[in-house]
């Protein structure tokens, strides 16, 4: 499986220049590059999804790596969709050109980072380093989507916003043992559930922000904690990494 995937992720590599170019040339030819990469994207999963399948059912954690490693190529190639329509006949100065540029980045870095985990996935040896560096810069993703100036869809109560910090404490308590265990197994376990209680605090911690009866001083002091809240964690990770 793993040439499949490879030769997949090249060719999903093309199609993202292809999207990248298409955004200064004709509507016609954005559409057939969008077309072609939400086609690529289609096999890619099928094909990462058949290797995660392969590894058996006595490695779930192992499995649930690869299929989020698909899931942010997945996802930076939505964004890159949609930057590229943004930036579709705009100057070369526009701000949607800069955005447009930070996604080809984003995209560039999930896809390699899909690669890697392939790779580390058939050397029991790495698999954790691997999905720990994964982790990491997902999260640091994430951070990055909850520090912009975008305003989140829904709001949520500050009461759901707490409940979320339940998952830190948990990602927290299994980060610091697979720090002194240094298994394999038990650092897959951390970087898998690291990414959803952090994801999951970073979406409750701004929809809670952004609700009606919260003033805009109780937001900036909640969105500062929340940053400060995953810089800390993202320390706790690189320091498990280097154990």
């Amino acid at each position: 499986y793993r040439e499949n995937i490879l030769k997949t992720a090249k060719a999903l590599v093309e199609d993202t220049k292809l999207l990248v170019s298409g955004a200064a040339s004709s509507q016609d030819k954005l559409a057939q590059a969008a077309q072609s990469s939400a086609n690529t994207i289609t096999q890619l999963a099928e094909v990462v999804k058949l290797g995660a399948a392969s590894l058996g059912s006595d490695d779930p954690e192992t499995q649930v790596v690869l299929i989020n490693a698909i899931k942010d190529v997945a996802k930076a190639l939505s964004d890159l969709i949609g930057a590229t329509k943004g930036a579709a006949s705009k100057p070369a100065d526009d701000p949607s050109m800069y955005q447009l540029k930070g996604a080809a980045k984003v995209m560039v870095t999930n896809v390699t980072s899909l690669l890697k985990t392939v790779k580390a996935v058939e050397d029991e040896a790495t698999r954790g380093t691997r999905a720990l560096e994964a982790t990491i810069e997902y999260i640091k993703q994430e951070l990055t989507v909850f520090q912009s100036s975008e305003v989140p869809e829904k709001t949520s109560s500050p009461e759901e916003s707490i409940r979320m910090t339940k998952g830190i404490t948990m990602a927290t308590a299994k980060a610091v043992a697979a720090g002194n265990s240094c298994r394999q197994e038990d650092v897959i376990a951390t970087a898998n559930l690291s990414r959803k209680a952090v994801a999951d605090m970073l979406t409750a911690c701004k929809q809670a922000s952004y609700h009606p009866d919260v003033s805009e001083e109780v937001r900036e002091r909640a969105l500062r904690f929340g940053t400060e809240c995953t810089l800390g964690y993202l320390e706790l990770l690189e320091h498990v990494l280097l154990v």
